[in-house]
């Protein structure tokens, strides 16, 4: 018997029953696999923007939290506690760093700017010059709005800055289990072994 991994909240579970109870009619000529596929790609689209407008409405401090568990989930910092929040007044355009060895030789630089506006290159060369002022190779500038192509022009011509904008940021949260449930659906298969009489 296999299983599928469903990442979703509460409030969408009876959709997902709707979508596989009642398939339209383009639809009805998929398999009953296909129409599995479907119904859990939009339900992964239907949280992953809920899980955006959640980070919108968060606190900057809060937010800067999240940034740094998600980091952490693609596995920066040897533990939890390599990765600091440095955020607030007089934070030099640093929210974060992660240390990436035990002796905090190599470190990473954050920026989290929880922002609905889009994030134009006078703030990608900000954090430049942050990063400078630290003598750092690294950075990584997150926002839960879009970058323009002027500030996504900068970061590629720089190299040191990576950039991930609020979808981005929603699909990693899915992807490593960061503020969303899984749900495990126990999906029948025949056993083909079973079934095979001359084994018997």
């Amino acid at each position: 018997m296999g299983s599928i991994d469903v990442k979703l909240k509460v409030s969408v579970g009876v959709f997902a029953s709707k979508s596989l109870a009642t398939p339209n009619e383009a639809q009805s000529t998929l398999s009953p696999d296909d129409r599995l596929d479907a119904a859990t790609a939009e339900i992964r689209a239907t949280v992953s923007g809920e899980v955006l407008e959640l980070l919108r409405s968060v606190t900057p401090t809060f937010f800067e939290h999240v940034v740094l568990d998600v980091l952490h989930s693609l596995g920066y910092g040897a533990n939890r506690a390599a990765l600091q929040r440095v955020g607030g007044s007089g934070d030099g355009g640093i929210d974060g760093i992660i240390s990436l060895d035990k002796l905090g030789l190599e470190k990473v630089y954050i920026q989290a700017k929880r922002w609905q506006n889009v994030v134009g290159r006078p703030e990608i060369q900000a954090f430049f010059g942050a990063l400078a002022g630290q003598r750092a190779n690294k950075g990584v500038f997150i926002t839960t709005s879009a970058f323009s192509p002027q500030a996504i022009q900068y970061a590629t011509s720089v190299e040191k800055i990576v950039l991930v904008d609020g979808l981005k940021l929603a699909e990693l949260m899915l992807d490593h289990g960061v503020g969303v449930s899984v749900r495990h659906i126990q999906i029948p298969k025949i056993d083909s072994d079973y079934f095979e009489e001359g084994g018997v």
